[in-house]
């Protein structure tokens, strides 16, 4: 099952510093139907103007990972992390028992990111943090999985979910093959270009919830650059 959600009608809001598009429900957009996919609790396309952000707020019990589109994102935690994440890399941050964090664009120019949310296997946890680059060159034309849950993805970030999320970037033309466990559920989102999955066309910024699917098939109508949930 590949169910397309175009982009002009996802949620979203526009607080003049923050225009948020919410793929599934999230602050003020509340839609019963639409609570997730699988674990996969939140994924946010974020446009943040320069020299604004987000100030310092809690959470708790929830796998966070940003990635990167445009621009750079700089971190800082109640932990005494602080780290600045540019497009190309990929920060993740396990709430755990809980701790409060910001994030803020200090560039002169807008950043895009993905905000993605998984939640975790087990409640509470020492919070961790941590950020790695993931450069284009070394995920074109194959999945690399750049956060995971899983022991045997020793070169992704770690988080603490049954979940992986992964990236790839295809030049037109060019395809890639996925083959998930039927009972996995998948999101998918194009940062940018367009593609076609299994038949369905797929344009920059819209989703694709999939589920009992053998295998994927996605092929490049446009330059193009991908990212991917796994998910219980």
């Amino acid at each position: 099952m590949i169910e397309l959600r175009p982009f002009a009608k996802l949620g979203g809001a526009d607080h003049g510093w923050l225009k948020a598009k919410h793929h599934f429900s999230f602050a003020s957009y509340y839609d019963p139907s639409n609570m997730g996919h699988g674990s996969l609790r939140v994924w946010n396309d974020d446009e943040i103007a320069p020299n604004t952000g987000f100030p310092a707020h809690p959470h708790a019990n929830m796998e966070i990972i940003t990635y990167v589109r445009e621009g750079a994102i700089t971190h800082q935690d109640s932990l005494g992390n602080k780290g600045r994440t540019e497009a190309g890399d990929v920060q993740v941050m396990s709430a755990g028992s809980g701790v409060r964090h910001s994030e803020y664009n200090l560039e002169p120019t807008k950043t895009k990111i993905f905000q993605i949310w998984i939640e975790p296997k087990a409640q509470g946890g020492q919070p961790t943090w941590g950020a790695k680059p993931f450069p284009k060159a070394d995920r074109s034309g194959k999945f690399v999985t750049i956060a995971s849950g899983f022991a045997a993805d020793n070169n992704a970030l770690p988080i603490r979910a049954d979940a992986r999320v992964l990236a790839t970037t295809l030049k037109a033309g060019e395809s890639a093959e996925y083959a998930p466990d039927r009972a996995r559920n998948l999101y998918l989102v194009p940062a940018a270009g367009a593609i076609e999955i299994n038949g369905v066309r797929v344009n920059a910024r819209d989703g694709v919830a999939i589920s009992n699917e053998a295998k994927l098939t996605i092929t490049a109508l446009e330059d193009s650059e991908l990212v991917l949930v796994d998910a219980a």
